[in-house]
Formats: C-alpha cells, sequence, structure tokens
C-alpha cells in the first residue's frame, strides 16, 4: 500500500476531530511514544519520545534526543478539525410528520455539497459512570440523516445563486418516530448506558462516501476532510521516521483553526509554549539557554493550499498558482495571512532540495480576498522562524474535496529532511545542521 492510499484508510476513519485524534495517538503508541499528562509533573529522559493531549482534539509529539545537544525546534503544526455541522444541545426538532436534528454550522463549509446525500453522526459524549464522568467516543457509522434539497419546481432560484439560511435550509432528517430525548435514546442504545447517564456531548455530522484514489493511474486523492488532515497525516508520517540529534523535533496539530483557533485547544492557545517551556524545565535548563534555543527555533505550518480550478483560471494569480501533482505549495502574502518571508522560505527551499523534491508557489490575486492559517497567531506565542506551506487542492472546504497522490510522498519526503536537521543562527547566516 502506497503512502496515498494509506492517507486514504486514515481519511476514512476520521469521522470527527475526536476520532481524528484517537487515531493520530494510536500511531505515535505503536511507534513507542510515552504519553504524559498536563495535570501531572513531567519526568523525561533523554533519547525518548512523548506525546501530550488536550481536550482529545488537539495532540503535541515531541521527540528528545541528547538535551545538551540540542540548538533549536523544529516544529510542523497542522489542524485536526474540518467545516461541518454539530449538533446543538436541544437536538430534537419534531412535528406530526417528521423527526429532525437541530445542528448549526461549524467553519465555512461550502453548504451545497452537503445535501442530498447520506449523513451520520460521530464525537463525543460525556456519561456518568459509577459516580464520575468519563469521556466517550462514538460513531454512528450508519446512513443516519440527511439534508434534503427542496424541488426546482418549488424553487426556481436553486441554480441562480441561492443563498442557504442554515436555520431553515440545512435542517436534517432523522427519522419519523416521535418523542423526546429521541437522539439521547440512541446515544444510549448505542454506548450501552441509561438516557439519564448521558449529561453532555459534542457531536458532528460527516459524509458518508469513503475516500478513493481516481484517475488513469490513479492521480488524484477524493476524501472528505483533506484540509487539514492530509497536512496532519504526511507531517505526522515525517516526524515517526525522521530524527535529529540537534534539535528538538515536534508535531503539533491543533483544534479548532476553522473558526479562529482561539480556543484552550486551538493554535492561539498556550499549549504548544506550555509544551516546551515544560520539557526543558525537566531537564533543568536556564532561562537563558533556553532563550537561545527558542531563537532558532523554525516552524512549518501545514495547511493546504488553492490549486488551479480547470473551469476557472481567472481566480488565481497568474505566475504564483499551484497544481496537483507538482509538488508542496510555499504560501506567500504581503499582509501576513501567511507568514512566509525570504529568510523562512530560503531554509525550506534548502530542504525541497536536499529531498530532491519539487515546490512551487501560491500568492492570491491582488484584488481577491484569500484565507489564512494559524502561524501568525501561534507567532504570539512561539517567537519563531515560520513559512506557510500546504498540499495543492481542488474544493477546499466541501464536504468531499480533492487532492493529488504524488503531493502525499512530496510532503512526507521534505518534511522528514526538515526533522532530520537542526536550523542554527550564526551572527547574519544561518546553518543548517545534519
Amino acid at each position: 500500500m502506497n503512502n496515498a492510499e494509506k492517507m486514504i484508510e486514515f481519511l476514512n476513519r476520521c469521522h470527527s476531530v475526536f476520532h481524528a485524534t484517537a487515531l493520530m495517538e494510536n500511531e505515535l503508541k505503536e511507534a513507542g511514544f510515552t504519553q504524559l499528562f498536563e495535570n501531572e509533573n513531567w519526568k523525561l529522559e533523554n533519547n525518548k519520545n512523548y506525546y501530550v493531549k488536550r481536550n482529545d482534539t488537539s495532540i503535541i509529539g515531541f521527540k528528545v534526543p541528547d538535551i545538551k545537544n540540542v540548538k533549536s525546534l523544529n516544529i510542523v503544526a497542522s489542524h485536526s478539525d474540518s467545516p461541518t455541522f454539530k449538533i446543538k444541545p436541544m437536538a430534537d426538532m419534531v412535528d406530526e410528520h417528521y423527526n429532525r436534528l437541530n445542528v448549526e454550522t461549524y467553519g465555512g463549509a461550502i453548504l451545497a455539497t452537503w445535501l442530498d446525500r447520506p449523513l451520520s453522526v460521530a464525537g463525543r459524549v460525556i456519561v456518568r459512570e459509577d459516580g464520575v464522568l468519563t469521556s466517550r467516543l462514538i460513531d454512528f457509522d450508519e446512513n443516519m440523516v440527511m439534508i434534503p434539497n427542496v424541488a426546482i419546481h418549488q424553487n426556481r432560484d436553486i441554480n441562480s445563486g441561492y443563498k442557504w439560511n442554515p436555520q431553515v435550509d440545512l435542517i436534517p432528517m432523522i427519522g419519523l418516530e416521535k418523542g423526546k430525548d429521541y437522539l439521547n435514546r440512541r446515544i444510549a442504545e448505542k454506548l450501552e448506558v441509561e438516557v439519564s447517564d448521558i449529561i453532555s456531548f459534542d457531536l458532528f455530522l460527516y459524509n458518508r462516501y469513503k475516500g478513493f484514489a481516481w484517475g488513469e493511474n490513479g492521480e488524484f486523492i477524493s476524501a472528505q476532510r483533506l484540509d487539514d488532515l492530509a497536512c496532519a497525516y504526511t507531517s505526522l508520517q515525517a516526524f515517526k521516521k525522521a530524527d535529529s540529534a540537534n534539535a528538538l523535533n515536534i508535531c503539533a496539530v491543533f483544534d479548532n483553526e476553522e473558526v479562529g483557533s482561539r480556543t484552550r485547544q486551538g493554535m492561539a492557545s498556550t499549549f504548544l509554549s506550555d509544551v516546551i517551556s515544560r520539557v526543558f524545565a525537566a531537564f533543568s535548563c536556564s532561562d537563558s539557554e533556553i532563550k537561545a534555543i527558542m531563537a532558532n527555533s523554525f516552524m512549518v505550518s501545514a495547511d493546504n493550499a488553492h490549486a488551479v480550478h480547470p473551469n476557472h483560471p481567472e481566480l488565481y494569480d497568474r505566475d504564483n498558482r499551484c497544481y496537483m501533482n507538482k509538488g508542496v505549495v510555499i504560501k506567500r502574502h504581503a499582509a501576513q495571512s501567511y507568514v512566509t518571508d525570504s529568510v523562512s522560505e530560503a531554509v525550506l527551499k534548502e530542504m525541497f532540495v536536499r529531498s530532491n523534491t519539487p515546490y512551487q508557489y501560491f500568492a492570491n490575486r491582488s484584488d481577491l480576498r484569500g484565507g489564512g492559517t494559524q502561524a501568525s497567531i501561534a507567532s504570539i506565542h512561539i517567537a519563531a522562524m515560520a513559512v506557510d506551506i500546504g498540499l495543492p487542492q481542488l474544493a477546499m472546504h466541501s464536504c468531499f474535496e480533492t487532492a493529488g497522490s504524488k503531493d502525499v510522498d512530496y510532503m512526507i519526503d521534505m518534511l522528514s529532511e526538515f526533522y532530520s536537521c537542526a536550523v542554527v543562527l550564526d551572527n547574519d547566516k544561518i546553518r543548517i545542521l545534519k
């Protein structure tokens, strides 16, 4: 099974942000990483690997070489969440004819893509077990709900730029059964608990269509949540396989990027800076030593990029545009929606050269507003040299997106090279140590 096929298999199991994080945790455990907990004291050892979670939706793994040799930090940051619909606390919308679920949009989804297709429900449920509150993952993994379109005969404007009202147009049907607490009863049955023991939940809809490779030579991948689990997956694979004797390697995957990152588990939180400070504290490093190492830190913000759409090439800058299967994308933006500058770009291009992998550029048209990433937010807490990169893809924020199979290999190979180096400042020079 090649890397693209493995990633598709991973994406097909990521039915919620909680399940994605659990899958990444399992990979780290299988690779011999030791779990740490934020509410406990950390006792770390040289040449050992660790990970820690926050809220079960953000995860940071790190590799400690011989700490006396550490000269820099290698950080790759991505995010675990994607646009979807979240179920409200009072979920049942029941009338004399239908039973529906009360949902609200999460992130900037392409709303029309969610209609007229089988959807299911997955996430986290908090239950009371023997007087203790326990977090349980749940995945109904069935064709559970659907959001039906209005027929064109009743909505003649459907093909003329119709504006969806989330409170009216995007409420999914779940069945015909009447009565209160229908969803809670389904949850209780699935988890084998009493309805009275269900305290709360974070539940999301997900697309039931499985991802697949397609094209004459399997050159394309279409799947749910490519933005940004494709970067989370590829960075994790590179992180597991590569080591540096002179750098503390960190793989960080944060939640809530799609809604601004300003949560305790988002990149605007202190999660990453807390982990870094606790690692050095465990080895009794002085404040001066820590700041010297931090000055050499380098962050790769990995979040997918917009490939040129074949039907609308006019939406992209004439020269700074990217295509699927042509290499990882370096993103630039004058107003710092992307934080790449000449220094960080030069360092990263050295990684492309050393790994013999292609790269390309993306910059928005000067008259169009583009998206942003979490790198600029992270700079509030981590004063690292930083670069924004991503895998080129189509249909970003659709419930089913498309990317290139070859780019999966390119990303893993380049990030493996990055994780095997250490970036060190030397006056006006930058040295990349192996």
